[in-house]
């Protein structure tokens, strides 16, 4: 198929993303930019075939990043799959082509208890050293992010997305819009989490017309990019020697559960992850944890069992 062809099927493809697989705004975002990306590449004198592997030959050249070659491929795949799918093609291109990439294994960075524990102490001292009410506001709001982070394991992106309907403050529950639109009810099992949000509402969210629970200074939802800012502010005051970022709480959240001893298939449940392999990444630090403990921690230190004749 032509150039042009192809791009006369894009606004019925991205229809069909949005109302057949329900993908979210940041996910159709993505597939845009990354079909204009394959779209400008196209040499309409070469065959399709021969045209997706060169595509892909570019992008390893381009990006260092495997997850984003990955992304982009598999956003090239899910069109011709369309395309094959209302019969525009006979198949898929891609049938006839090996796109397997192997990631190199990158273990998930957690956060230092020790830093946590700063972080949430000088938030509460910023609450109780706020001058003003709109500092008392901001400094609630702040603490009140990072517990809820910490405490349930959340996306940045689902945390923002809250609605001030989604949280229940008698059953201590929160309705999650992960990826995808799917729903999930997480408990929040900390009575100290859930007075904050319970004090957080009733202070500073009454009156105010928006739905979401989580706002910025100028009484409208709050963007990821805010909570990115507020983390690397406190990197600096707090003099962190690590670079914080708000999944960094998730990751830390899933492993600190693992080296609790929770299956992991109700962590997978709890982060909202679709497969058990997206989890099982966690394993995988918690093998460090194992020698630690295993070295420290062993019910026969202290046990002299040197053999005598030694």
């Amino acid at each position: 198929m032509k150039k042009e062809e192809l791009e006369k099927y894009l606004e019925t493809y991205y229809e069909d993303c949005l109302l057949r697989k329900r993908l979210s705004d940041k996910t159709l975002r993505a597939y845009k930019i990354d079909l204009k990306q394959y779209i400008d590449f196209i040499d309409a004198s070469t065959e399709v075939t021969k045209t997706i592997k060169d595509y892909i030959h570019f992008l390893n050249k381009k990006y260092t990043k495997c997850k984003t070659i990955k992304r982009k491929i598999a956003s090239v795949k899910a069109f011709y799959s369309y395309l094959e799918y209302i019969e525009i093609v006979e198949y898929s291109p891609f049938q006839k082509i090996r796109t397997k990439i192997k990631e190199p294994k990158v273990l998930p960075k957690t956060i230092h208890k020790e830093y946590i524990s700063k972080i949430i102490q000088y938030l509460l001292d910023e609450v109780d050293n706020s001058k003003t009410n709109f500092q008392k506001k901001i400094s609630f709001r702040n603490i009140t992010i990072i517990c809820l982070l910490f405490s349930t394991g959340v996306r940045i992106s689902e945390l923002c997305n809250i609605k001030l309907k989604d949280i229940n403050l008698q059953e201590k529950s929160l309705k999650i819009v992960g990826k995808g639109s799917k729903e999930r009810i997480l408990y929040v099992g900390n009575t100290d989490v859930i007075e904050l949000c319970k004090t957080y509402i009733q202070l500073y969210r009454e009156n105010i017309d928006c739905e979401y629970l989580f706002l910025n200074k100028f009484d409208q939802s709050l963007s990821e990019q805010t909570v990115r800012i507020l983390l690397n502010k406190l990197e600096k005051e707090l003099s962190l020697q690590t670079h914080v970022t708000p999944h960094m709480f998730r990751h830390t959240f899933a492993t600190t559960l693992l080296e609790k001893g929770v299956d992991i298939r109700y962590i997978q449940s709890i982060l909202g992850h679709s497969s058990i392999s997206t989890t099982q990444i966690y394993t995988h630090v918690t093998y460090f944890k194992q020698k630690e403990i295993m070295t420290e921690k062993n019910p026969i230190n202290g046990f002299i069992i040197k053999n005598k004749t030694n």
